[in-house]
């Protein structure tokens, strides 16, 4: 580490670093204009952007490969799922049977035991992570399930009791790691550069459903480490290699880092602030939070949705539409490649709004959150009614997923907007609450779907979340905020030059001085 570089208890000086930052005057513009000349997409930032994207690439491959092994896992022959609703398409060869007798009741309580544990360690996790560090956390809580998803087959022959207990295990390692990672961005990303950062870092849950999928369709159909146990063997391995990596490279703060340059931490610290040491949490104020409690409800809703689909996607494909179990793999990836070509594309753009004062803060998250959950909600109700018609299931299937990939630019960022310091705190909150649909939609699934795979059934699943989409979205737009909280500006020295305006003093015809970062 560099000798002068601050410890964790030193004040970083910002007055001694400030002339680092260049201002200038733009032409016809009465306002002192901010020019950081710091790196950019070759900078630690955009590093830790780029670790914890292959972190979360780790976390959602070990999360959904069973939706897709235990298809292989269990014997068809013994339940409905012996008869499709529709023809195969192009069906040549004749399926594997699995080894397990489990119905369908039981494959829902399996698949829905991960959120049991996941939920516990959401608010332990973000107060955690605020008050000790988040690398730690973070590298732990992917570490845990990695070791617990080499075991899953082992526990999966000793009984479906046992398998229900090592995924909530599984689901306790892994709550930490989103409140975690919003803490760490606490420290990390600066106020007009959230979006971008937060998307990129978080794209990588799709990219890694998107790998996860069709990889463990093709082991689940081959004969390589027994089949489908490979799954499990494959992408666990695969955590713990990442787990050194991460604990090597990564670092909790800017002011922590051996190889980040002068310039790029003072543009970090100086536009964040610096938050106060042993300042205490305003529970009051956060569980009172009208704008709180728009994300709250929103992160439940939109997960409501997304998880219904994540955890039987490959069951639809295969049961209702026929799809053999390699197809059911690579089709269920696709919808998860356009959400992370959304959720990246979504990033730039709302940051271009929020930098050229073309949209408020506030109004740049409403907006996306609107369009992410509208369309999703839209495109998952038509699917159920193109019935066998294998083309427009897939495409609408994919328009719903894919599009919400827009909302991650707004309430799921919006945490940093409301309070910085205790980002991995809220997202603790809301994610917790956000989880309960990843434990109730596939239990729903399995109850209204027992013995009766048809479309009339679906439907009704498709319907309950456009209901809740919608709900959600009126919920968001009336009571959701872009604005720094009072409650969080006590705990924390201002020291941000380029901070975005506050949309509560901004007539509607004025916009924010613009910013033009020099990414050199």
């Amino acid at each position: 580490m560099d000798p002068d570089e601050p410890s964790d208890d030193q004040d970083v000086n910002v007055e001694a670093t400030a002339p680092l930052i260049q201002h200038e005057i733009l032409p016809d513009k009465q306002d002192v204009v901010p020019v950081p000349k710091v790196p950019g997409c070759i900078s630690a930032r955009y590093a830790l952007a780029l670790f914890s994207l292959l972190g979360f690439v780790n976390v959602y491959a070990m999360r959904v490969n069973l939706s897709v092994a235990l298809v292989a896992m269990v014997n068809h022959t013994e339940t409905n799922h012996s008869v499709t609703a529709c023809p195969a398409p192009n069906a040549t060869a004749i399926p594997k049977q699995g080894e397990f007798n489990w119905d369908q009741y039981t494959q829902g309580q399996i698949l829905a035991s991960f959120f049991y544990g996941y939920i516990f360690t959401q608010l332990p996790g973000g107060w955690l992570a605020d008050r000790y560090g988040a690398k730690k956390l973070f590298g732990l809580g992917v570490l845990c399930t990695a070791v617990l998803t080499l075991v899953t087959p082992f526990a999966a022959r000793a009984g479906y009791q046992w398998l229900i207990a090592l995924r909530v295990l599984e689901g306790l390692g892994e709550g930490v790691t989103f409140p975690a990672m919003h803490a760490m961005w606490g420290h990390w990303a600066p106020p007009l550069e959230r979006s971008r950062l937060i998307t990129l870092s978080y794209s990588g849950a799709n990219l890694g459903t998107v790998i996860s999928l069709p990889i463990s369709g093709l082991l689940c159909g081959s004969d390589f480490l027994g089949g489908w146990p490979s799954v499990f063997y494959i992408f666990g391995s695969v955590g713990v290699v990442w787990f050194v990596m991460w604990m090597i490279f990564v670092h909790d703060k800017p002011s922590k880092h051996p190889r980040i340059s002068e310039k790029e931490r003072v543009y970090i610290e100086t536009s964040i602030g610096h938050k106060q040491k042993n300042s205490s949490v305003p529970w009051a104020n956060i569980l009172s939070s009208p704008r709180v409690w728009a994300i709250v409800v929103a992160h439940f809703c939109n997960n409501w949705g997304f998880y219904t689909l994540l955890t039987n996607l490959p069951t639809y494909l295969k049961v209702v539409l026929g799809f053999d179990l390699s197809q059911s793999g690579f089709l269920a990836a696709v919808p998860y490649l356009v959400f992370w070509c959304i959720a990246i594309t979504g990033g730039q753009i709302a940051d271009f709004l929020r930098m050229s004062g073309t949209l408020t803060t506030t109004t740049t998250r409403k907006v996306f959150t609107s369009t992410g959950f509208i369309l999703p909600a839209a495109f998952l109700v038509t699917t159920g009614y193109v019935g066998c018609d294998h083309t427009l299931a897939i495409v609408f299937l994919t328009l719903s997923v894919g599009c919400c990939g827009i909302a991650v630019s707004g309430f799921n960022v919006n945490h940093l907007d409301l309070a910085p310091d205790y980002a991995g705190l809220l997202m603790g909150i809301t994610n917790m609450v956000g989880t309960v649909p990843g434990f109730l939609g596939p239990l729903l699934v399995g109850e209204v779907t027992e013995n009766q795979e048809t479309f009339e059934r679906w439907r009704i699943i498709f319907w309950t979340a456009f209901g809740i989409y919608i709900f959600g979205m009126l919920t968001y737009v009336i009571f959701g905020s872009g604005e720094k909280q009072p409650w969080a500006m006590d705990s924390t020295k201002q020291l941000d030059p380029i901070a975005p305006v506050d949309d509560s003093t901004r007539k509607q015809t004025d916009k924010p001085p613009i910013l033009a970062i020099n990414n050199s």
